[in-house]
């Protein structure tokens, strides 16, 4: 844990168990689950605001279900002298829906959501001139995007 990391008490864990289920539970609904009331919910909430612990309240949204039936993980390795425009690159194309900067051979995992076949390779020619690629698509996702654990007990 990072030294400026404050631990999160079971009431704090609760809270973000039950927003991770549904951010648009009722601030009523929200006390009620944790066990306080509305105003000390309200503070809390706004607490592991201010602290950073959480960041935004989102949507989990289905590609499938607004055009884009397949996903795909591109491993991009930029060419030597490259890195920050292929970086600039995928920040510009709006199909790579998240990309981690990583170490290894690689030097980013980006997962794109897409139409069709066609469609990738278009997106792939964009930064094929200054980078290798490695595409993988996506079968199924056993594990959705999670809380890591909350708990301080290993």
């Amino acid at each position: 844990m990072p030294n400026d990391a404050q631990p999160l008490d079971e009431i704090d864990q609760a809270i973000l168990e039950a927003l991770a289920g549904n951010a648009r539970i009722s601030l009523k609904e929200l006390a009620q689950q944790v066990g306080l009331s509305s105003p000390s919910a309200a503070e809390r909430l706004r607490r592991l605001e201010e602290r950073g612990v959480i960041k935004a309240f989102t949507i989990d949204l289905d590609p499938a279900a607004v055009g884009y039936p397949l996903q795909a993980i591109v491993r991009v390795r930029p060419l030597p002298g490259q890195l920050h425009i292929v970086e600039r690159l995928i920040q510009e194309i709006p199909e790579i829906v998240e990309c981690d900067k990583v170490t290894g051979e690689d030097c980013f995992i980006a997962r794109l959501v897409i139409r069709s076949m066609a469609e990738l390779d278009g997106l792939l020619d964009r930064v094929a001139e200054r980078a290798e690629t490695n595409t993988a698509m996506i079968k199924a996702s056993p594990v959705k995007r999670r809380l890591p654990p909350l708990s301080r007990a290993k």
